[in-house]
């Protein structure tokens, strides 16, 4: 064979090579979106965007309701919202936004197994998506539509930043289109910013749009898509202190109310904070030190 044709031959099989490879990433992404939900006894679930999947989380990361304080009417609300909805009456879209380590996703997930594990409602299911995987929402919640049980679709820490384009898929996913949002889908999240967006984002699109107002108009209108706000504020030394107070009696930590005072002080000084987060974390310490598993 002379060498021309050995090239080609090279040339031919490189070019097989790179078809054969681009078949198989084409037949990856058309079977992305054939979600098959398979449920097991769990009621919760990650979402999976590759491949498109729910991943069934068996223990979920939470405490017991009766030990959320300092969080307001919010509570009652979230908790009012979400019980109507499992039992099948109208429910709210929910944007649980404000301080930072004040219990908002930890609300969420209390509720969620309050309602399962004190309830006779229809089945109540938690899925967690994470926010790059955003874009993804309104595939997921077409697939849910048809599916018996009852979902709420959960986002933490939920933002956007720069030229990000993946909340409009978030908008046009709780608009629902013309087939409306699934009856049996709530969507909850989680965030610092009550409109989802800095200010600085809407300010940069607005100085180069043709229509200032309208930008900002846009942006705005996502959070107005959530039927229900709930604000998270920072809280007081009362209140840190009463929910050190409340951990400690459920977990049984032997600690003198006295010196257990001015540790808990002492600890929100030196993290220069004092929110649900940083009471957990010294319980955490002080259950270590008096080896009590939490």
């Amino acid at each position: 064979m002379s060498k021309t044709a050995e090239a080609l031959d090279t040339y031919l099989s490189r070019i097989d090579d790179k078809l054969s490879a681009l078949s198989e990433a084409l037949a990856t992404l058309a079977g992305t979106h054939s979600l098959q939900i398979t449920l097991t006894e769990e009621n919760a679930y990650v979402f999976c965007s590759q491949p498109f999947s729910l991943r069934p989380v068996a223990q979920v990361n939470k405490v017991d309701l009766g030990l959320l304080q300092a969080v307001g009417g919010s509570k009652q609300q979230l908790l009012d919202n979400t019980m109507n909805f499992a039992d099948g009456f109208a429910a709210n879209n929910v944007l649980l936004w404000g301080a930072k380590g004040m219990g908002k996703s930890s609300l969420v997930k209390a509720i969620h197994a309050h309602i399962c594990e004190s309830r006779n409602a229809a089945r109540l299911i938690l899925i967690e998506i994470h926010r790059e995987d955003i874009s993804e929402l309104p595939t997921l919640l077409g697939q849910l539509r048809a599916h018996p049980h009852r979902f709420i679709v959960f986002c933490d820490d939920l933002s956007f930043d720069g030229n990000e384009t993946s909340y409009k898929s978030l908008k046009a996913a709780l608009d629902g289109g013309i087939e409306g949002r699934p009856e049996n889908v709530l969507f909850y999240a989680t965030s610092n910013r009550r409109h989802l967006m800095p200010r600085d984002m809407m300010e940069n699109e607005r100085s180069t749009a043709i229509n200032p107002a309208e930008v900002i108009d846009e942006k705005v209108s996502l959070s107005d898509r959530f039927g229900l706000w709930l604000g998270f504020h920072n809280c007081s030394q009362d209140d840190y202190l009463e929910m050190i107070t409340a951990y400690t009696a459920h977990y049984q930590i032997p600690e003198p109310p006295e010196r257990l005072r001015a540790r808990a002080l002492e600890w929100a000084t030196t993290r220069g904070a004092r929110s649900g987060r940083v009471a957990w974390q010294f319980i955490s310490h002080l259950a270590g030190e008096h080896k009590i598993r939490l």
